[in-house]
Formats: structure tokens, sequence, C-alpha cells
């Protein structure tokens, strides 16, 4: 096994971008991607009914210790650059967190207006532990508090704006390279998907890379309007370390 292997994760919320920025990721020569490894572990746990919910359960592991030490040890494919795509809520408070310490991890977040409208879409009910964006907030000042560093968060509307520039300056924070490659990608499935993504991912299945820049912040039905705003003090929180083109 490769002794330079950099692991990252990326930690964000659902119906946030996202599936794209693994796409784009997987697009590199030098890079292995894996979608969600903590899902079956927090579906087997939890016993919350999602979507193919036994189909999850039966193709990962159910084991968030086992999954932990996958993260933080594996190199697939040999590869130099293993990018996990990580959805925070799957970080239940049962489950130790301790293990992001070994792991370059960035935060990729999203207007709660525009998470919840898109999850609604799909649950006309969503809670705030459907969104992730408060076990977001708690991973970031674990890791603040921690390693005394501000963690590298980035927006997904700044990436939706200007993609190159964008994933440019994420590179540059973590110490990769940026390659061209990253901004375009085929259509339909891809090998590494989920078996989730018949259900979550077919809108990005008929993309070729990011779409276009987000306009205007959707309506809110009046029943979310309090989950809107709550969602929005934990995002604020975290919005005040964006990473700019600048940086």
């Amino acid at each position: 096994m490769r002794q330079d292997c950099k692991r990252i994760s990326v930690w964000s919320g659902p119906r946030n971008l996202s599936t794209a920025m693994m796409y784009s990721f997987a697009q590199r020569n030098d890079t292995t991607v894996v979608d969600e490894p903590f899902y079956a572990a927090y579906l087997a746990t939890t016993e919350i009914k999602h979507p193919m919910y036994k189909e999850i359960i039966r193709a990962g592991e159910v084991d968030a210790e086992k999954v932990a030490e996958y993260c933080t040890t594996s190199c697939p494919d040999n590869m130099p650059i293993f990018y996990q795509k990580q959805m925070t809520k799957h970080m239940i408070p049962t489950f130790d967190r301790d293990w992001i310490f070994d792991v370059c991890n960035i935060f990729l977040i999203r207007d709660p207006a525009r998470v919840i409208a898109s999850y609604h879409a799909k649950d006309e009910d969503p809670e705030l532990s459907d969104i992730g964006i408060k076990e977001q907030l708690e991973l970031f000042d674990k890791l603040f508090h921690k390693t005394g560093e501000t963690p590298i968060v980035v927006n997904s509307y700044d990436i939706l704006a200007n993609p190159e520039k964008m994933l440019n300056a994420l590179c540059k924070a973590i110490g990769i390279k940026f390659l061209p490659s990253m901004l375009q990608w085929p259509t339909g499935p891809h090998p590494f998907d989920g078996v989730w993504a018949p259900y979550w991912y077919k809108s990005v299945w008929q993309s070729k890379g990011f779409g276009p820049p987000e306009n205007n912040l959707p309506q809110i039905p009046d029943h979310l309007l309090n989950l809107l705003e709550i969602a929005n003090g934990y995002y604020d929180q975290i919005k005040a370390h964006t990473l700019t083109i600048a940086d």
C-alpha cells in the first residue's frame, strides 16, 4: 500500500452538489472515490427506513468502526488520492468521530433554503436531522477546537458560479494540483455510485459537468419555515469561513 495516500473526507448534507463533486474528483487519473461509506452503518444503527434501505444495508458495511478504519487506512486501487463523499448526518452520536483527525476534511455547504426545497421534492416533511447541517457544524467545531486551525469550507453556490476557479482554489487549499478533467464527466450511472443512486441521482446522471449558477432562493412551504430558521443559524456559523477564489 502507498505510504503517501491522501485521504479526503468531504462533508455535506444531501442535495448539496455532493454527487457532482464526487463525479468531478473521479475524473482525476490519480484518484479513487467512495460514495457515502457510512450509509449502511447509519441505517442499520438507527433503523430509519430510507428508500432502498434493505439493499443499502446488504451492500454496505454496518460496523461503523470498520468503516472508519477503511476511511483512515485504505488506499483503494493504490491511487495517491482517496476521495470520500461523506454525509454529515451519518455521523450519529453513537459513532466515534475521532477518526476525522486522520484525514483531510472539507466541508461542502449550501444555503439551507435550497437544500430544504430540493429535499422537500423527495420528502414532504424533512427534519433537521435529515439535512445534516447541525452535524456539519459539530464536526467543524470538533476539528477547530482540536487543531486550532479553521477547516476548509467551500460553498456549492461558488462552485457553480465559477467551477474552474473554485476547484483550483480548493485543490490548492488541500495541497493537490487542479486538473481540467475535473470539469466534465460522462452522463449516466457510474460504477462507484452507491446502490441508492437510482432513487437519488437521476438528475445528476443527465449532467456532463457542473450546472449553471444558482439564481434566487426558492420559496419554502410555511410548515418548513421553522426548520429553515434553525438550519440558517448553523449554516451562517460555517459560511463565515468559506473559501474564496482570492484564497
